[in-house]
């Protein structure tokens, strides 16, 4: 777990994390599957550090390199960094100042060049490119056939690329899905090159997608929308053929007894002054969207998004005047009451990613059944910061008492499997939740 660079949500410093991976894989090329860098390379260790020193504020970086990273490791990266900035605010005269230092510097000069191919991602005020979003008009009442008694898997926040997703993968392969879902989350910004790398190529390996018809769906996360989405909206139109086609960033999957609908959290998953203040939300003719899937439908309806109506453990929008932090997320939860009073039958479940944890919800808030799942290849300390509780929550909902295993100090990983029923049992289905350890045998079950 220790070769795993950490990743920030942050759209800055995750594209610059993307940029190194570039250098990296462009200068060192790989024939393995799992092909993303790990801090066992100078380089991404570099990149890792200036990440987070980024990420907490630090407005200067020092000129030597901390700890034990290589100093020339150091100074390239800095440099990376400080022409992705130049370039960012529009300083062209620092810019090629800095390009100069690169060329005349140990570095390679594949720098430039990915830095430079990486200002395409951002907008003309140097923030985030405008996405590609699609409208609830453009797609229509679409919706995506699924087969009765389909076996459904859930994955989330797992596409980066590492060996650890590849394996999670293998074992959610063994209970054979109709369908695999992700969540959301390609790390480090859904560019082209890491949708590709860290996505596309390991689904297409591991589930053997060249002999084997496995319909594979992705949401999007904020990780997918750092980018602008250049990456994610190419591999949605990609993924599967034209009968099984994710038309847009929301959609529905349907047979005549079950459907999952889901929906685009990561659009307004963006702020880059004050990442933990964000109440996503979405938008009203994607929202009007769903609630016209769910009226239309006389099944059940699972819900499906990247990032929580509510959470006992992660920040959602900015304190209170008071201080205190609400447990859900207010914009949301008036989706979600849409989505209630639009259903012939009660919401059935709603999974999430974004925390990168397994949270088993008691009812709360009109939800029978919350569920996070963000626990797919994202490393999480036992003793870290995610799995602790805020005392500032007000009201927090409560979990159940279904915890994951730890090996060398971190959480196990997993990923969920739907069963769904069919013939006499055709309203009837069960959620099983794996650890990365063991992908025959259950860890917890639930009917849904």
């Amino acid at each position: 777990m220790a070769t795993e660079p950490e990743s920030f949500r942050d759209q800055f410093v995750s594209m610059f994390q993307s940029a190194v991976d570039e250098v990296v894989r462009s200068t060192t090329p790989s024939t393995r599957l799992t092909s993303r860098p790990g801090l066992d390379n100078p380089f991404v260790s570099a990149a890792a550090t200036i990440a987070q020193l980024k990420a907490q504020g630090e407005a200067s970086l020092p000129d030597v390199a901390p700890g034990q990273i290589a100093q020339d490791a150091w100074t390239c990266a800095k440099m990376g960094l400080d022409l992705m900035e130049a370039r960012a605010r529009g300083d062209s005269a620092t810019a090629e100042s800095i390009q100069n230092d690169i060329r005349y510097n140990v570095c390679d000069p594949a720098w430039i060049t990915v830095i430079e191919n990486y200002m395409q991602y951002f907008g003309p005020d140097g923030k985030r490119a405008a996405i590609p979003y699609r409208r609830a008009a453009a797609i229509g009442p679409v919706t995506v056939p699924l087969k009765a008694g389909a076996t459904v898997a859930l994955i989330a926040d797992w596409g980066t690329g590492t060996q650890v997703a590849a394996d999670l993968l293998k074992q959610a392969a063994l209970q054979s899905p109709d369908v695999v879902i992700h969540l959301g989350d390609i790390y480090y910004s859904g560019t082209p090159q890491e949708c590709d790398a860290n996505f596309r190529k390991i689904v297409d390996a591991v589930l053997s997608r060249d002999t084997k018809d496995v319909p594979v769906y992705t949401l999007s996360g904020n990780h997918d929308m750092y980018s602008g989405g250049a990456g994610y909206y190419g591999l949605i139109d990609t993924l599967n053929d034209h009968a099984r086609l994710q038309p847009a960033s929301f959609f529905c999957l349907r047979n005549d007894d079950w459907q999952f609908i889901a929906m685009d959290t990561g659009l307004h998953d963006y702020n880059p002054f004050t990442v933990n203040d964000v109440v996503t939300f979405l938008e009203q003719d994607e929202e009007d969207w769903i609630v016209e899937r769910i009226a239309e439908f006389s099944g059940k309806t699972i819900l499906l998004s990247h990032h929580q109506l509510f959470s006992a453990l992660s920040q959602i929008g900015p304190p209170q005047t008071d201080g205190k932090l609400t447990a859900y997320n207010p914009r949301l939860l008036a989706s979600f009451r849409r989505f209630s009073q639009a259903a012939t039958q009660p919401i059935s479940a709603w999974f999430w990613g974004h925390e990168h944890n397994l949270s088993v919800y008691q009812p709360y808030l009109g939800l029978t059944r919350g569920r996070c799942i963000g626990h797919g290849a994202v490393p999480v300390l036992v003793n870290g910061p995610e799995n602790a509780s805020d005392p500032r929550v007000v009201n927090p909902p409560a979990l159940q008492n279904v915890l994951l295993k730890q090996a060398n100090k971190v959480y196990m990983h997993g990923f969920t499997i739907i069963r769904l029923g069919q013939g006499a049992q055709k309203a009837q289905a069960s959620a099983e939740y794996y650890e990365s350890t063991d992908g025959t045998t259950p860890m917890f079950t639930e009917t849904l």
